[in-house]
């Protein structure tokens, strides 16, 4: 019995030894906190700041109308023939358009050619008389009265020779008005008369509508502010306009600027102004609705960068620049002008800097960044949540 009440008491004792060595371990020792994990680099697209002459510009709102527009009517009555073209296709200045019945108008200058042949033997004959009376005149067989008469007689003949050939040049030009061709370059529309109908001159329905579509023009409306910069750089060079789809991105044509209308609208505030564009890709169309830049002038040595580096916040416009360490700065900048997707800086960046161009989501200042190449996947411009809403 009292061996077993030993044992008992150094088990007991044995234990409770060993937690007081553990409690005096942490005692002594304390717990050490977790490591924090560091962030990975977030991957970015970014690209250099660019100097260069940056244009100056501004921008309107246009309509495209063709350089020239014609109605082609008939000149004179007559039934058509033959349609010598096609719709919706280019005609040239000559081409044929229609052609009218001529038989009229070929009878009308046969009757004067024929009356230009009388008259022109009864001349020769009056003349041939008066050639004869003068001499008896002279001699006394001749009274002064037939003399009179005959140089009357020959100058009457004149006269319709005269009126005939005039007529003769009517029933030609009568004639020739049954071909109906195209006065310029153009393309021709939808067709408003069939063979078989009858035209005539006083008809307000067109045969066809050739408009001229190379050159074009465009006329577009700036706000009366911009009149004295447009009249400045006007007395400098030859201004130059390019005009832009309804989305300000898809280029359709550069050209020149024409004029700028000698009158400001009172009711809108604007003026408008006259360019001219080669069009030879036909990319403007008469009727579309353009967004117009002009160009005033040019920043020299200007600093731009990629539209899509230039981020809206509260305080306005900044963009990430990418610092010699690896990690971003987010910086103000103010933005001058933007074309041809970029945007010329005046204040924030300077030539040598870099600047993130994708992937700015997730950046804030001093996050280290990983540069990657255009297109990579693992570049993210928008948050899982606006991903899912898209």
């Amino acid at each position: 019995m009292k061996a077993k009440r030993m044992i008992v008491g150094l088990a007991v004792g044995t234990v409770c030894a060993v937690g007081l060595a553990a409690w005096r371990v942490q005692a002594v020792e304390p717990p050490r906190p977790p490591q924090a994990s560091v962030p990975a680099p977030v991957p970015v697209v970014a690209a250099p700041v660019q100097v260069s002459h940056f244009p100056l510009v501004l921008t309107g709102i246009g309509t495209v109308m063709p350089y020239n527009v014609v109605d082609i009517h008939a000149q004179v009555t007559g039934t058509i023939e033959r349609i010598g073209f096609v719709e919706g296709r280019s005609v040239h200045p000559g081409s044929l358009i229609a052609q009218l019945d001529p038989r009229p108008y070929q009878a009308a200058l046969a009757q004067a050619q024929a009356n230009l042949a009388r008259d022109t033997a009864n001349l020769g004959n009056a003349r041939a008389n008066l050639a004869r009376y003068v001499p008896l005149l002279r001699r006394g067989f001749a009274s002064g009265q037939q003399v009179a008469d005959q140089a009357a007689t020959v100058s009457e003949d004149e006269a319709a020779v005269a009126a005939d050939r005039a007529a003769i040049s009517n029933a030609a030009t009568q004639l020739s008005y049954t071909t109906i061709t195209s006065p310029i370059d153009g393309v021709t529309g939808i067709r408003r008369v069939d063979v078989g109908n009858i035209v005539q001159p006083a008809a307000t329905t067109p045969i066809v509508t050739i408009t001229q579509i190379q050159p074009i023009a465009v006329v577009f409306t700036l706000p009366q502010k911009d009149v004295p910069a447009v009249q400045r750089a006007m007395t400098e060079t030859k201004l130059t306009a390019i005009a832009y789809g309804e989305d300000g991105r898809s280029k359709l044509g550069t050209g020149a600027l024409l004029l700028m209308n000698n009158t400001i609208s009172q009711s809108s505030g604007t003026v408008q102004l006259k360019a001219i564009f080669p069009n030879r890709t036909r990319a403007l169309w008469p009727g579309e609705f353009v967004n117009v830049r002009l160009v005033v002038g040019v920043r020299r040595h200007g600093i731009s960068v990629p539209l899509d580096a230039v981020q809206q916040g509260q305080q306005g416009p900044f963009v990430f620049a990418v610092r010699a360490d690896g990690t971003v700065q987010q910086r103000t900048v103010t933005v001058a002008e933007t074309l041809d997707g970029r945007a010329l800086v005046s204040r924030g960046l300077q030539a040598g800097d870099r600047v993130v161009t994708a992937g700015q989501y997730r950046l804030s200042n001093g996050v280290r960044i990983a540069e990657v190449s255009p297109g990579n996947p693992q570049v993210q411009n928008s948050t899982e949540a606006a991903a899912g809403m898209l």
